[in-house]
């Protein structure tokens, strides 16, 4: 009996519908995004704990040699040079340890459902030790210093509030892309080869791609995941204050500390819109903690002397406008630039400085002096 003709039709339909291949997958739905924090209230006649978060990549992460008898140690700094000598108590024979300022350093690659390290939970000193274990959070020794001790010590030595310095960061990341803070939006940049490329807007994959193609499929990155992963685990410290600052009744973002660039540094259409990037960052950070009156004090690259016209030249450049209040007025009075190259005592950034110690503290200092100057205004 021959099959009738709805019956070949059905069949047609269903062998088109093997050879399309399944349906589509629907589209994936949005990205977390870590909402604006809200500060709680401080409870009547309560002294806020001033919080300075700090962020960057590997410069701000730091690699400075803390233990040794030779030139470039922070030990040899102090003993033997007799430099930063804040950093020892002469009474005890030992690293001084400060009374007001709480270091706390926490540490994960990627978004917020990252593993976290806690390196320090302690008030500032140069003395080596290992954070107990809080929930969450692996302690882990760490044997390298970054600008925190001189950030600290000038902050805690020239007020006499409660504070804390909150590092939230990891190594090789670029504000074009990991640390694109919300709202970035995709821009286009000729690359030397005459390639118009496209790059990523906040949540976007991938980094970049060609403007005249079709968009490629997403990897298994985005841009501003960084972004969202530190500023979660600084909200982890922030909503456990007590952990982290024993006996604090609540708190206050006051300031952002930033020193970052090298990876941006590398490609020329990231560095050619840092300086958009890094107002942008400005702005949203204040929105993100809550604190529109907030100061930040940015870094630059301690290989790059002024007039530089490579990646690195761009860096700077940006960081100096952004410091500029003739060209942004609303930065007048609440943002500042460390220009870093009188500073190094040399190697690069991408070589950590050599892990030269003097570096750290150096920029740090200068870091440290520049809020304190902000906060007076």
């Amino acid at each position: 009996m021959a099959p009738s003709s709805s019956l070949i039709c059905l069949t047609l339909a269903a062998v088109a519908l093997a050879a399309m291949g399944a349906p589509p997958a629907p589209p994936p739905g949005p990205l977390p995004i870590v909402p604006p924090l809200t500060p709680p209230a401080c409870p009547s006649g309560a002294k806020p704990v001033k919080v300075f978060v700090m962020m960057g990549q590997s410069n701000m992460l730091g690699e400075g040699k803390k233990d040794g008898t030779t030139n470039g140690t922070l030990q040899y700094a102090v003993q033997t040079e007799k430099k930063y000598q804040y950093l020892w108590d002469a009474t005890t024979g030992n690293w001084s340890v400060s009374k007001n300022v709480r270091n706390v350093f926490v540490m994960g690659s990627g978004g917020i459902d990252s593993a976290v390290t806690l390196f320090h939970n302690e008030f500032m000193t140069a003395a080596e030790t290992t954070p107990e274990a809080l929930p969450g959070m692996s302690p882990r020794n760490k044997d390298s210093i970054g600008p925190e001790l001189g950030i600290g010590f000038m902050l805690g030595l020239n007020m006499t509030d409660d504070i804390m310095t909150l590092k939230t960061c990891i190594g090789n990341r670029a504000l074009g892309w990991d640390l694109l803070p919300p709202g970035s939006p995709e821009f286009k940049y000729t690359n030397s080869k005459g390639v118009s490329m496209t790059y990523a807007g906040y949540h976007e994959s991938p980094a970049s791609w060609p403007s005249s193609g079709p968009k490629p499929a997403p990897m298994n990155w985005y841009a501003g995941l960084q972004y969202d992963g530190d500023t979660y685990r600084a909200y982890e410290v922030l909503g456990n204050l007590s952990k982290f600052y024993p006996g604090a009744p609540c708190y206050e973002v006051a300031g952002f500390f930033w020193w970052q660039g090298d990876r941006d540094s590398r490609d020329m259409g990231l560095a050619t819109n840092y300086e958009a990037n890094l107002v942008r960052l400005i702005k949203q950070l204040r929105v993100q903690y809550g604190s529109p009156n907030a100061k930040f004090v940015t870094a630059s690259l301690g290989q790059t002397p002024m007039g530089s016209t490579d990646g690195g030249g761009l860096i700077l450049d940006a960081m100096l406008n952004v410091a500029n209040a003739t060209k942004y007025p609303e930065f007048k009075g609440n943002v500042a630039a460390v220009y870093s190259h009188p500073l190094s005592m040399g190697s690069s950034s991408g070589a950590h400085y050599g892990g030269n110690a003097e570096t750290y503290m150096n920029i740090g200092q200068a870091m440290g002096n520049a809020m304190v100057d902000l906060l007076k205004n």
